[in-house]
């Protein structure tokens, strides 16, 4: 295989996508790797998806049917970690896997909520995790970090900036977190492809026909080493794929472009 296709997507609720278009979604598009966030579902409640030989959950231990993330592969990884940036607040947010030619991190991070109760803990504690996991995977293989990050970088990243300006998801502390990891070595794929092109989203509310007006956020991502860009062929928002209030994001890799070291 020289090509792989990875997928993100923020579900929404696992059992509730499965009720609409989720098997409809993986037979046109047909990832190799489907990494899932806010699956919500506690261990024994885990489906065994068709299409995908291999499977793993990490589940929120701290609050039961609450967050969560979900690879879900065609290709065996050499390995899988179940982690959290937080050990003393476990909410299923981290899973890592490692093939042959990168580590794959999936990752739902934290929203810092209504009147930013949680801005605190998701930059100083939360994102300062994840990028020291990333940095220290990244020493031993090329890194591609995806999932929901909760925070539109720049203003070109939300249809309304100014008004969310002090908004969870579009914070100065959050966005500058989101800078720090692109600064310790990690490219926002989508954006160094696509650098000029605006009202691209990946998330809108249910409210105000938000997703039919397209106001919405870019919060969803992949992120990966500098030196994986030659072998990313492809990274695309699948704007069209309904069932969620998020799009799932799609990344090609060219496995035999990989380079080492």
């Amino acid at each position: 295989m020289a090509d792989i296709r990875l997928i993100t997507w923020n579900v929404n609720g696992l059992r509730a996508i499965l009720r609409k278009n989720f098997y409809d979604f993986v037979k046109a598009y047909r990832p190799d790797v489907l990494c899932l966030q806010e699956t919500r579902v506690d261990a024994q409640q885990c489906p065994h998806l068709d299409g995908f030989e291999h499977q793993f959950f990490n589940h929120s231990e701290s609050k039961k049917g609450y967050s969560g993330t979900a690879i879900l592969s065609t290709i065996a990884p050499i390995n899988i970690r179940c982690l959290d940036a937080d050990l003393e607040h476990p909410e299923g947010r981290i899973l890592v896997a490692e093939f042959p030619q990168f580590f794959l991190v999936n990752t739902y991070v934290p929203n810092s909520q209504n009147l930013l109760q949680r801005l605190s803990y998701r930059v100083q504690v939360w994102d300062k995790a994840l990028r020291t996991l990333a940095c220290q995977l990244d020493k031993q293989k090329p890194v591609v970090l995806c999932g929901d990050f909760n925070v539109a970088h720049e203003p070109i990243d939300l249809a309304n900036p100014n008004q969310n300006h002090f908004n969870a998801g579009f914070t100065d502390e959050e966005r500058q977190s989101f800078s720090e990891h692109l600064a310790a070595g990690f490219v926002d794929v989508f954006r160094q492809q696509h650098p000029n092109v605006s009202k691209q989203y990946t998330w809108w509310s249910y409210r105000m026909r938000a997703r039919e007006r397209n106001i919405g956020w870019r919060i969803d991502y992949f992120l990966a080493s500098q030196r994986l860009l030659p072998a990313i062929t492809n990274c695309t928002l699948l704007t069209e794929v309904m069932g969620s209030d998020h799009a799932p994001v799609s990344l090609t890799l060219d496995l035999a472009k990989i380079q080492h070291g």
